[in-house]
């Protein structure tokens, strides 16, 4: 088969010997020349999706896939499906578990005192103590609710349909999981009906002093709303690794505020050592004539 790797921002020279290595007999193109089997894309070069309206498959390398489906260019009858990477679901979990813990332990705040050169203790919690509410219960909100729950956190996770997870409470009712919160994650993909999700009336139902952790898309949070909760001291602290303009730009004040600590859209990347068996997996499936796993649902935008 012929299968064209395009990507402005994935390395090729990762991807590519470990692709050959599993797939011998294959033809990788990073220009799509000709007929293509199947593409294999993340922030592909301009002009490559309107060249794969034969493909059978698009594997996209990273796990959202809201630009692909809001780029007029993208062949609507050609399947589309997201990247579910071990390495990467491991990597997202790390970072939930860190901020939850640095917003649990109060250690933010003893960053602040130890730039003002105060040496002062806090209340010391019990996990037990504090509910973590998980907008998103797809591979990664589910990973990161069995990890907090192994440290004993309370859990209550929201997602559209109805999730079991052991020892989670799930709710279809975003309110209901707000209201149980004293941190909050965001884990959601990106839909018109979760944009700005997190807005002034959802914020005020999180519990006073609470935090809010953003690792989805930055159009989840309504970045004004966010910073009146923090300056009014209804939420304490806030972790954001996205934004609506990334990079984000140096006049924005969430570089300054207190209140936010700021990652640059690194909490959880693609990692083609553990992501490349999913890859070939679905190559496969397509070479034997049987769906792709992952596929995108086009009416539900994930």
């Amino acid at each position: 088969m012929k299968i064209l790797f395009a990507s402005q921002v994935e390395p090729a020279e990762r991807w590519l010997p470990l692709l050959r290595s599993s797939l011998p007999g294959d033809e990788f193109l990073l220009e799509a020349k000709s007929a293509i089997d199947v593409a294999l894309i993340a922030s592909p070069p301009p002009g490559t999706l309107e060249r794969l309206k034969g493909a059978k498959l698009v594997q996209s390398l990273w796990m959202g896939v809201e630009k692909l489906l809001a780029d007029p260019a993208y062949p609507r009858g050609v399947p589309l499906a997201r990247l579910v990477d071990p390495g990467m679901v491991a990597a997202m979990t790390e970072t939930v578990l860190y901020h939850v813990l640095d917003w649990h332990r109060r250690f933010y705040r003893y960053r602040e005192n130890q730039a003002q050169g105060r040496w002062h203790r806090f209340r010391q919690y019990l996990a037990s103590d504090h509910t973590v509410g998980i907008l998103g219960l797809g591979e990664l909100g589910t990973e990161a609710a069995r990890k907090l729950r192994a440290l004993g956190f309370n859990v209550a996770g929201w997602s559209r349909r109805p999730k079991s997870i052991e020892g989670v409470f799930s709710s279809t009712s975003i309110a209901e999981v707000l209201q149980r919160s004293d941190v909050v994650v965001c884990l959601l993909p990106l839909t018109d009906q979760t944009r700005g999700v997190l807005d002034k009336d959802r914020l005020a139902l999180i519990k006073k002093g609470g935090g809010v952790i953003n690792l989805a898309r930055g159009p989840h949070v309504v970045v004004p709303d966010l910073l009146s909760a923090l300056d009014s001291g209804h939420l304490a602290h806030a972790y954001l690794d996205v934004f609506d303009e990334e990079p984000l730009p140096a006049a924005s004040p969430l570089w300054r505020h207190p209140g936010v600590t700021l990652t640059p859209h690194a909490a959880a990347l693609t990692e083609p050592r553990t992501a490349v068996a999913k890859v070939v997996e679905n190559i496969e499936r397509v070479r034997r004539g049987e769906p792709a796993l992952n596929l995108v649902d086009f009416a539900a935008g994930y």
